[in-house]
């Protein structure tokens, strides 16, 4: 009971009155997250496996493999970090995974160029077990803006069941108005799995927000884990229909971490980072960055590709044509371009042809379309780096299983 009137005496030494009186004018920050965002995250590969030794190693890999130049700038800490709350309450860091503290951690970050993020939850422990942020908001976001943190994941674990589950917009604008009563910068990523439609709301909330359950490293399945099951590439993609008007600059639909780098196949790797990036979704690396194939570096560092995903009108791409096999995807970009992609979902090679003057490229729905019948652009391949013509004649060709090609088409003139 003396650790709670501590606490309770803390909070309001802290400026409990004044919180509860700005609370109605609270917002999440802007001028964050005016693109995805661009980082890693620790989950995908590592899961509760981690502590500070990992994280300044991939720090030190992405400042200088060309990741960081390239536009990841987040080193996301996921569960497992926790250790328990001192006795005014304050999170404190696992002892023995991070005995140098997270504050001198987040320096080490800082100093090679990069943000550094962490994770909590919405309920009163994490998906991990670790302790959550249910009773703690405003101390926790205190406590990040201490530390200087600069994203903060928040789960949806042990928030009840039924009519006893917490509200997810109530839940979720608490932890946004903590934030930024603690007034350093956060990016706030809604993880929340889209149970309860985030798009509709999370807008005024966070900077982006989980549209699915959690992505694993397969192609085209899903798999149980009893009550919650996780989904591969193609599954979480298709889920993705319907909520491109949600998206824009400052607050993302986000269908989760990359699994670039652990799909089995060089192809389903470029497709599914292709893909993200079509969506303008965030691209997090979730892989093993100190000891990444090259081949993998080269597909997440595609300069062409990372424009597109990073585009400033953030207009989420779309399917605007569809064969069993084969998907057409276009996303309007700034000055008038676009992105066009073939997808192949088959486990075979196919052949692709798209006739330009038959099928203009257009987005009614954003205002942005390519008389492509009458205006002449240019089409240039972004994986092998070239021009291959124009659309005055059909975009032609092949694309291997599980794979993809794209293009970025200019204005002539």
């Amino acid at each position: 009971m003396g650790r709670v009137y501590k606490t309770f005496a803390t909070v309001c030494a802290s400026g409990l009155t004044a919180l509860v009186l700005s609370h109605a004018r609270a917002q999440k920050f802007e001028g964050v997250a005016e693109t995805p965002p661009m980082g890693w995250n620790s989950w995908n590969h590592y899961g509760c496996d981690i502590d500070e030794d990992l994280i300044k190693q991939t720090a030190d890999a992405i400042a200088q493999s060309g990741l960081r130049d390239a536009g990841y700038t987040y080193v996301n800490i996921d569960d497992c970090w926790h250790g328990e709350r001192d006795e005014d309450g304050f999170i404190q860091a696992d002892p023995e995974r991070f005995p140098s503290g997270i504050k001198a951690l987040a320096d080490y970050v800082h100093e090679r160029g990069l943000k550094i993020g962490l994770y909590s939850d919405a309920g009163r422990t994490t998906c991990g077990g670790k302790p959550g942020s249910q009773g703690h908001e405003y101390q926790d976001a205190k406590q990040y803006a201490r530390w200087g943190i600069d994203y903060l994941k928040y789960d949806w674990c042990a928030t009840g069941t039924g009519e006893d589950q917490r509200n997810p917009r109530e839940a979720y604008a608490l932890m946004r108005d903590a934030l930024h009563a603690a007034g350093r910068p956060i990016v706030f990523s809604i993880c929340e799995w889209g149970d309860n439609k985030p798009w509709e709301w999370g807008e005024d909330v966070g900077h982006l927000w989980r549209t699915t359950g959690d992505i694993i490293n397969c192609w085209d399945c899903e798999v149980g884990h009893g009550n919650w099951f996780s989904s591969g590439i193609l599954p979480i993609l298709d889920k993705q229909a319907g909520l491109r008007a949600y998206a824009g600059p400052g607050h993302w639909n986000d269908p989760d971490m990359m699994e670039v780098g652990n799909l089995p196949a060089l192809g389903e790797n470029r497709a599914h980072f292709v893909m993200w990036a079509m969506l303008a979704a965030p691209l997090i690396i979730g892989t093993d960055v100190v000891n990444m194939d090259p081949k993998i570096l080269e597909i997440l560092t595609n300069e062409g590709v990372i424009a597109i995903d990073q585009d400033p009108l953030g207009i989420q791409g779309f399917p605007i044509m569809k064969s069993p096999d084969l998907e057409y995807w276009v996303k309007p970009l700034e000055g008038g371009d676009f992105a066009f992609a073939v997808l192949n979902r088959s486990d075979e090679q196919k052949r692709y042809a798209y006739d330009w003057a038959a099928h203009p490229v257009g987005d009614n729905a954003n205002g942005w379309n390519a008389d492509t019948a009458n205006i002449r652009y240019t089409v240039s391949d972004l994986l092998r780096g070239r021009d291959v013509g124009t659309t005055e004649t059909p975009l032609t060709g092949a694309v291997p299983a599980h794979d993809v090609v794209v293009f970025r088409m200019k204005k002539n003139g």
